[in-house]
């Protein structure tokens, strides 16, 4: 039936509201991946340790922007820190979001405090000054020094893993708790939310890794392309695993509400569960990484196809998304009749807003970069040209 039947619902939360979990997602994947090297000792994710670092704060420091422009009054955010409701699962993004940025903020400092203080010996002028803020009065470099440092940044990794873990897992458990809505209340819903993180977060990093060597002229490993591709599938089949189980499990009880469940997924939202995220975003490059690995193709073919199937990975997740957040408000809670959403183009909650939200964190990103080259050996020769002037 099209149209609601009472009560008359409407869509609340908007395409805003897909892309926080999206930007969340991409941290906490990011960071689990610096941390399978910096806690779990995998060398061979060594060259994009400290990348995956400062992706991880980029989008970070986004997070909270969605919810804010959302809000319509985004000077009563800061509410939330000023009279919390402990009781309050809403209120507790904010302090899980902003221990977590200080933990993220910590390991970023550590891990690349050597590099900094090399900086403000030989930079000048304003970057001289920039580099000398960053480095808090610190410029102690010894071996012992950065043993040290060595241990601290191994402790906030290891703490990291379940602050990244509770970070989307909670963002999940939002969705989950709502007992009114039968298409989000699942217990597997932190789960999913957090495994989707996980995939999404490592497929950015197979398409910035070889952006970004090849625009900067860093030298390149496969080795390291292959392996975050195998955790890419090995993520990826869990996941799909995990939401195959969520949508047969309410098949099988064929509760009352499977009824209207069914015919969202075989109508509503066909194209995009199906279509985008079954398909397009999950089965397919699924396919495309086995193919790698199986068949014996050219390094350069292989990251191509690697690259591809990154791409449309994170497109599957984005679809993922909206089909949770979107899809769960599409059928009314008498569970008999459906409404239609389309996203505006202008307005604060529209198309070129969320596109702008999505793009400001690869601005910052760059900016990042640029200051804190992730590479060592780039930074050792950058300043050796410094200095030799």
């Amino acid at each position: 039936m099209t149209g609601f039947v009472y009560p008359n619902d409407s869509v609340e939360w908007d395409l805003l509201i897909v892309i926080y979990p999206y930007i969340t997602g991409l941290v906490a994947g990011a960071f689990v991946v610096s941390s399978l090297y910096h806690v779990f000792g995998l060398t061979k994710l060594k060259p994009v340790a400290r990348l995956s670092l400062l992706t991880s704060l980029a989008f970070l420091l986004v997070t909270p922007l969605p919810l804010v422009i959302h809000l319509g009054r985004p000077e009563r955010a800061m509410e939330m820190l000023l009279r919390p409701n402990l009781l309050s699962a809403m209120s507790g993004f904010g302090f899980i979001w902003m221990m977590y940025l200080l933990l993220v903020l910590g390991e970023v400092w550590l891990v690349f405090r050597q590099d900094i203080v090399g900086y403000a010996k030989s930079s000048e002028g304003i970057k001289k000054t920039i580099y000398r803020v960053l480095s808090l009065g610190v410029d102690d470099v010894s071996e012992k020094t950065l043993a040290t440092d060595a241990k601290l940044i191994k402790i906030l990794a290891l703490v990291g893993v379940p602050a990244a873990c509770l970070l989307h897992g909670y963002v999940g458990f939002i969705f989950g708790a709502v007992k009114a809505n039968p298409w989000w209340s699942t217990p597997l819903m932190p789960v999913i939310f957090l495994l989707s993180a996980i995939v999404s977060g490592i497929a950015l990093l197979i398409v910035l890794y070889p952006i970004i060597t090849k625009v900067r002229k860093i030298p390149f490993s496969h080795d390291t392309l292959n392996y975050m591709a195998l955790w890419l599938a090995g993520f990826l089949i869990v996941a799909l695993t995990l939401e195959g189980l969520e949508v047969f499990s309410m098949s099988y009880e064929s509760s009352e509400s499977w009824g209207i469940i069914s015919q969202l997924i075989t109508e509503k939202i066909l194209f995009s569960y199906v279509g985008v995220q079954l398909l397009l975003g999950s089965l397919f490059p699924l396919l495309v990484l086995g193919f790698t690995e199986v068949v014996k193709v050219k390094e350069r073919a292989k990251m191509s196809l690697r690259l591809l199937s990154a791409v449309l990975i994170l497109i599957g997740v984005f679809a993922m998304r909206w089909n949770v957040v979107i899809g769960g408000q599409l059928f009314s809670k008498s569970l008999r009749g459906f409404t239609s959403y389309i996203p505006p183009l202008l307005g604060e909650n529209g198309i070129l807003v969320a596109a702008t939200v999505l793009l400001l964190p690869l601005v910052l990103f760059a900016v990042l970069i640029y200051l804190l080259p992730p590479w060592k050996k780039e930074v050792e020769i950058i300043q050796k040209r410094r200095l030799s002037f």
